[in-house]
């Protein structure tokens, strides 16, 4: 049975079909758009529920863009701060690229979709180096294509709340 998170993405029209590029740069006949999907309340708020509701963490943190709105709902539901892993630092104001208190802390790191693991290695590597500890990353969607054993080698745990063979079924 499919979850109420999948049941969800595929209720928004979050699971499309066609020819894309991933990040990765691999090719794929689906796209999976959690972003769009996550400027929707009624999905969001489901999504940061779940996610608050599976670990015991100090900060929540996402890298921009795409797991922010998602770092927010768990904060919002687990009652706890986020912080925001910037793509590129910037050359202004306080630099860094974390915004946020993390050092010291146990930080759970969301994102929106996983693929290959590169976007959450490059969250892993920022927090790590601003003093974090992280031990679990918690994703939307994996399209199960390698980032569990990725991260698993590095003894970090990937948990999905959807599958992409929990969504391409239907």
């Amino acid at each position: 049975m499919v979850n109420v998170i999948a049941e969800l993405l595929i209720r928004c029209g979050a699971i499309e079909f066609g020819e894309f590029t991933l990040a990765s740069g691999a090719k794929s006949k689906y796209y999976v758009d959690i972003k769009t999907a996550a400027t929707n309340p009624e999905i969001l708020k489901p999504i940061g529920d779940a996610i608050a509701a599976i670990d015991d963490f100090d900060v929540v943190a996402g890298v921009a863009v795409g797991a922010v709105p998602i770092a927010v709902a768990v904060s919002l539901s687990a009652r706890k701060p986020y912080a925001i892993i910037r793509r590129d630092e910037k050359g202004h104001g306080k630099s860094g690229n974390i915004i946020g208190d993390v050092e010291g802390k146990e930080v759970l790191l969301v994102e929106d979709v996983t693929t290959t693991g590169g976007s959450v290695l490059y969250g892993i590597r920022c927090l790590q180096d601003a003093g974090a500890r992280v031990r679990q990353v918690i994703t939307v969607v994996d399209r199960e294509e390698g980032a569990e054993a990725t991260l698993r080698d590095l003894g970090i745990e990937l948990t999905a709340l959807v599958k992409a063979s929990d969504i391409l079924t239907q």
